[in-house]
């Protein structure tokens, strides 16, 4: 009993808290505009492959800006520069929100759902980058579920937050939105800093000198790098099969309501859900998990949670369907593959930590929203019901799963 209870609570340590925290304040950020993003994607349904289109060819321009001013700084400054920089845009958001006309807000809109895009994945990766430059040794694999059970936090009071002010959005637009993401990422930049100079003064993870390089290593060791190279693969593959999945669930959700405060509420309430069930496995069996599967299983083991996604929606594509299916989908992401990812990252080369990973989580990312919006797309275009697209991406999910294995091998992370 002894022996068990020592093992739930060995992740458990001040530095792995702290950056709970951090990441706690992160999420709640982002989980405040979520649903309101979300509102936005249902909004220009036809206009979705556009907008994505978009959205992946601003990460390719806004990633050699990052490597070059991650060539030039440090951990420090470098988080210091990229969570200013979207407290300034969400501040421009706020003031263009309020002075444009009806016109102007609905491309406004348009143009808050790719930011939001960019945003979501560039403030987590920021994140990351801190994260998998500070615990970068075996044992502190253990460290990850209570990282995640911090964002999972975070997102519970971010998505409470949205639910509970829905009905301001048809009144105040972004305006209560926006105040609060940026309250919470200025605190998580607080937080941040002050997880750097402990674990700095404690270990001397962080170098003070600049990290060096070119603007444009992180595209190029995506495609130089055979274990970069499929890693990258392996993010474009996933999130190319969530895309499948949430334009599918939006299709049905748009079907199911015309109300945007109700939508607004149930897609809160997905999210207030997918953290309940989330949190207590990373809490408590996070780590215990994967040190038991290994990360080769792992990585494979998310084609087959796709497979059975994507089998249910064919089977009955009902709002039943799209909460089991998010809710499945993202307990699985958020508890054991993401942890699991950002290991595998640790383990990598410093200049592939600070720049390949973002490239990855980001570009690699929207290039998979766009792909899988194009895959839905193609498949509408020849005439196949958006419930049955899932089914003509059954062996995507196998490919992925080989690549699973693939990465596994290439790093000789087991």
């Amino acid at each position: 009993m002894k022996n068990i209870l020592n093992k739930l609570l060995l992740p458990f340590t001040k530095e792995s808290s702290l950056a709970g925290v951090f990441f706690f304040f992160v999420l709640s950020s982002w989980y405040v505009l979520r649903p309101v993003r979300n509102e936005m994607a249902v909004s220009n349904v036809e206009n979705l492959p556009l907008l994505l289109a978009v959205g992946a060819l601003a990460m390719l321009l806004v990633n050699p800006i990052y490597s070059r001013l991650a060539s030039k700084t440090n951990l420090r400054k470098l988080l210091i520069s990229c969570y200013l920089f979207f407290i300034v845009n969400l501040l421009g958001f706020l003031f263009s929100w309020k002075v444009l006309d009806l016109e102007g807000v609905i491309w406004l809109g348009r143009a808050f759902y790719i930011w939001c895009n960019i945003y979501s994945f560039f403030v987590v990766s920021i994140f990351w980058v801190v994260i998998i430059n500070v615990f970068r040794s075996s044992k502190t694999r253990n460290f990850y579920g209570v990282i995640m059970a911090g964002g999972s936090i975070g997102a519970l009071v971010g998505s409470e937050i949205s639910k509970r002010f829905a009905s301001s959005f048809t009144e105040s637009g972004l305006e209560f939105f926006s105040i609060s993401a940026i309250i919470l990422l200025f605190a998580a930049l607080c937080v941040g800093l002050m997880l750097i100079n402990y674990t700095n003064s404690k270990n001397n993870h962080e170098s003070n000198q600049p990290l060096g390089g070119a603007s444009f290593d992180g595209i190029k060791n995506a495609l130089t790098k055979k274990d970069i190279r499929s890693i990258a693969i392996y993010v474009w593959l996933f999130t190319g099969l969530m895309t499948i999945h949430w334009m599918t669930a939006i299709s049905i959700i748009d079907a199911w309501s015309s109300d945007s405060v109700e939508r607004i509420a149930l897609f809160g309430q997905m999210e207030q859900l997918v953290t309940i069930l989330t949190l207590p496995t990373q809490l408590l069996l996070t780590s215990i998990i994967i040190n038991f599967l290994g990360v080769k299983r792992i990585l494979f083991l998310y084609g087959v949670v796709f497979l059975i996604v994507f089998s249910a929606y064919a089977i009955s594509p009902t709002i039943s369907i799209v909460i089991f299916a998010t809710v499945f989908l993202r307990l699985f992401e958020y508890a054991i593959n993401k942890p699991t990812r950002e290991i595998v990252f640790s383990h990598l080369k410093e200049n592939d930590r600070y720049k390949s990973s973002v490239f990855i989580d980001t570009f690699c990312s929207r290039l998979g929203d766009l792909s899988g919006s194009l895959f839905i797309t193609f498949g509408s275009f020849i005439g196949v019901g958006f419930s049955l697209i899932p089914l003509l991406a059954l062996p995507i999910t196998g490919l992925f799963s080989y690549f699973g294995i693939k990465i596994a091998k290439e790093t000789k992370i087991y």
